[in-house]
């Protein structure tokens, strides 16, 4: 082994403290990086990349089978511009009943899947993703869609309430398509045995085209298709187009603090492994002295210190690339759930992209440091590697002695001050960890506020659909009309129940305004929902026919304010509308009109009873009312539920995204801290074996290690929350505009000096706990070792 290769082995060896603390640090700093550039590179078009990866459908075309024969359906493949297809498929819509959990009833209505048969999962066109379970082995199995019904239906029956018989399927798996083309999937023989006699299913096909990046060239895909089936069989289709708008919507509201965190947690990444490195390489001074007196050059010094550096950061950055991409398992799964795509992974590129850039960054801090100091005269190495700069920090030192303090602790924050630029880029670091954790409390409460607001989408305690429960039908034959309960009957059974405080009922229909093209969605009103409105931006909740509440993009859509004038036109009449309050919501855009039944009554518009939301009094058993109403509905032929608040998965997602990307942020600034202080009790060894000659005791040196970081950390806290709450306040909004709504003031002001103190606290925290394992090495450190170390 030659001279340098081994001054590198016993520098590693030599220091295995510092080796450690690097490794440490540059898996944390790796670790930290890969999930956070996954998880970026992820958020970037999720939906077009899971519609490549899924070969999906860039349009799905449904045919009658009673105009159109199996063969004629599939003829259609062959069409203009059609690049693969796949089908036909039979498709039936029917009405299913699923296994309740113990002890509760089943729900008075019978949700309509649509439920294609297939034979496997791949075919060309629309593969689907298993995403628990496994894909149909038999008769009698479904799979269904991921995310509808709760996680308890896999492995269940669901009962077919409508087909004689009352067959029941059980729930193998649950599964996902790129563009939704169906509910549910069992195999082509199971739909024979579904239909209902004298019907016949409906023929799904799925194709690909040669050009379908535009509306127009969808129209004229769409205008093949039909062409080439027989006249009158094309029942209905569904571009591609409209699901990735959609699913872009959802992914624009993710990504912003998305690319928030990862840069905070990229840029802290880069700045530790810098500090620990060039912090390394400077200690090592006085070492770089003696090895150019035995003859070495710059060049084989700063080699030797690169190598020195690179074997722990070689080690670090290979643990945290394995733990990274096990760390980003969990993360990229809760992002799948928010973007309803297929599987996402690290992308290849970031494998090695980061370890690349890592060592880069370890060569480039260690070598700086080392060929400046290989470049001082031997003497001035050997002088300056024992002791900082001389008179550094001496007017702190002085200053601090005046301070109504123990020594100890006046010597420890004096102690930052005799290596001020080490002390600025822990400060730094520091300072990142905080912005960090309050930008990730203000999230989670803001999000957590808004998903309150979006649960008055379903206000109530209780609800009460008019509409008897529909009946199966097959997808080709014709629907059969839900029944209604008379609206008075119910209303008068909901007002004479005990414990009912209040109800209104409420139904979605389409509107249409003056100046505005297309249908706008109203929710229409019937009795006092002033105790259910929604969470208002601005303005206030209507009080009376004529007046409207709206969403953030219908303002936009018509050029107008709180307070303007709109025109709702209906049958041959049109009436002026106030509009009186901005309203919190994400549906249809944020294009929803909400407003009195009584408005659209005066534009023609017949408004017939919708669904029920009723409150109850307090101390009001919720079950036993529920039983009670039933009963009571139970003439009509409807029944009461109770309401469920639905948390979004891109809540969740965003909540547990948020912690574990905060918790590596606060680990790798805790890492830096750690290190500085090794660096700084190991050059203070023979200073500390003299403090402890003169008699002081191991928890005084504690003390004055924290101490000595203490100070930075609560200035660090001061700084960054004030920072990390600029941050929330940039990237919140953005998130609301994504989603097309406007976030109310009370979910932006969600920091309270309650919470305030904690989180100014939050950079001391890290300081002391970085600080508390070397200073309990410090103290242990026997006097008679400390003063033989030089």
């Amino acid at each position: 082994m030659s001279a340098l290769g081994k001054i590198v082995r016993a520098g590693v060896g030599r220091r295995r403290l510092q080796s450690l603390v690097m490794v440490m640090t540059t898996m944390t700093a790796v670790t930290a990086s890969v999930m956070a550039a996954g998880l970026v590179v992820a958020s970037r078009a999720p939906f077009d990349h899971t519609f490549g990866k899924q070969h999906g459908a860039h349009l799905t075309a449904a045919f009658d089978s009673r105009r159109a024969t199996g063969s004629q359906v599939a003829a259609t493949a062959h069409a203009h511009g059609v690049s693969a297809a796949a089908g036909p498929f039979p498709l039936l819509s029917l009405a299913v009943r699923p296994q309740p959990p113990a002890g509760l009833a089943p729900p008075p209505v019978d949700p309509v899947l649509s439920i294609a048969g297939r034979a496997d999962a791949a075919g060309g066109v629309d593969d689907l993703t298993i995403v628990s379970g496994h894909w149909i082995t038999g008769p009698g199995q479904i799979v269904i869609t991921d995310g509808w019904g709760p996680s308890e239906l896999l492995g269940t029956p669901i009962h077919l309430p409508g087909v004689p018989g009352d067959p029941a399927l059980t729930v193998v798996g649950t599964a996902r398509s790129a563009t939704h083309t169906a509910d549910a999937w069992v195999t082509p023989r199971q739909i024979a045995a579904l239909t209902p006699p004298g019907s016949a299913p409906t023929y799904q096909m799925l194709y690909r085209f040669t050009e379908a990046g535009s509306t127009a060239a969808m129209t004229a895909d769409r205008a093949a298709v039909n062409a080439a089936a027989p006249a009158g069989s094309l029942r209905g289709t569904q571009s591609y187009l409209v699901t990735r708008d959609t699913a872009n919507r959802q992914t624009a509201t993710f990504v912003p603090f998305v690319m928030a965190l990862g840069i905070l947690g990229l840029v802290m990444s880069v700045l530790i492994i810098g500090i620990v490195v060039s912090g390394a390489v400077s200690a090592g001074t006085r070492r770089i002295g003696i090895l150019k007196s035995l003859g070495f050059t710059p060049a084989q010094v700063g080699r030797a210190y690169v190598g020195q550096a690179l074997i722990p950061a070689s080690v670090g950055t290979a643990l945290g690339l394995v733990l990274g991409n096990l760390g980003s398992i969990p993360l990229l799964s809760q992002a799948e759930g928010a973007y309803n795509s297929g599987a996402l992974a690290v992308a290849g590129w970031i494998d090695v992209a980061v370890p690349a850039a890592v060592l880069a960054l370890v060569v480039a801090s260690a070598l700086a440091p080392a060929l400046r100091a290989g470049r001082l005269h031997t003497v001035e190495a050997l002088a300056i590697g024992r002791t900082p700069q001389v008179g550094r920090g001496r007017w702190a030192a002085r200053l601090a002695a005046r301070l109504p303090l123990p020594r100890p602790l006046s010597l420890g924050l004096a102690g930052p001050f005799a290596r001020p630029a080490r002390s600025a880029t822990i400060a730094a670091a520091i300072v990142f960890g905080a912005v960090g954790v309050t930008f990730a409390y203000g999230l989670g409460a803001s999000i957590n506020g808004v998903q309150h607001g979006l649960d008055r989408d379903s206000p109530g305690q209780v609800q009460v659909d008019p509409m008897a429960p529909p009946e199966a039908t097959a997808g080709g034959a014709r629907p059969t009309p839900r029944k209604e309960a008379d609206p008075a009957a119910v209303a008068r059974a909901i007002a004479a129940q005990p414990g009912t405080r209040a109800y209104f009922s409420s139904v979605f229909t389409d509107v249409h305004f003056l100046g505005v093209s297309d249908a706008i969605t109203a929710i229409a009103y019937q009795g006092d929902s002033s105790w259910a409105s929604f969470q208002m931006v601005s303005g206030r909740w209507f009080t009376r026919p004529g007046e409207a509440v709206v969403g953030h993009r219908f303002l936009q859509a018509t050029a107008t304010r709180v307070g303007d004038v709109v025109t709702l036109e209906g049958d041959g009449r049109s009436t002026p509308v106030r509009i009186v309050g901005e309203a919190m919501t994400t549906g249809d855009g944020g294009m929803r009109v909400l407003t009195d039944a009584g408005t659209l009554a005066r534009a023609g518009v017949t408004v017939r009873s919708g669904q029920f939301s009723i409150e109850l009094k307090p101390g009001t058993d919720r079950a036993r009312y529920v039983a009670a109403l039933s009963a009571a509905l139970r003439p009509l032929g409807v029944g009461a539920q109770a309401t469920t608040g639905r948390v979004s998965a891109t809540i969740v997602a965003m909540d547990a995204i948020t912690a574990i990307l905060t918790l590596m942020l606060v680990l790798v600034a805790g890492l830096g801290v750690l290190n500085t202080v090794v660096l700084d009790t190991r050059e203070r060894v023979h200073d500390l074996g003299v403090m402890k000659a003169l008699g002081m005791a191991p928890r005084q040196t504690v003390g004055m290690v924290i101490t000595s970081v203490a100070g930075i950390g609560a200035l660090a806290g001061l700084i960054g929350v004030p920072l990390g709450i600029a941050l929330h306040d940039y990237v919140v909004p953005k998130m609301g505009d994504a989603a097309g709504t406007r976030i109310p003031s009370v979910d932006m002001s969600v920091y309270h000096a309650a919470q305030l103190v904690p989180l100014a606290l939050g950079g001391l925290l890290i300081a002391v706990l970085g600080a508390l394992l070397p200073a309990s090495w410090a103290a242990r450190t026997r006097t008679a070792t400390a003063l033989r170390t030089e």
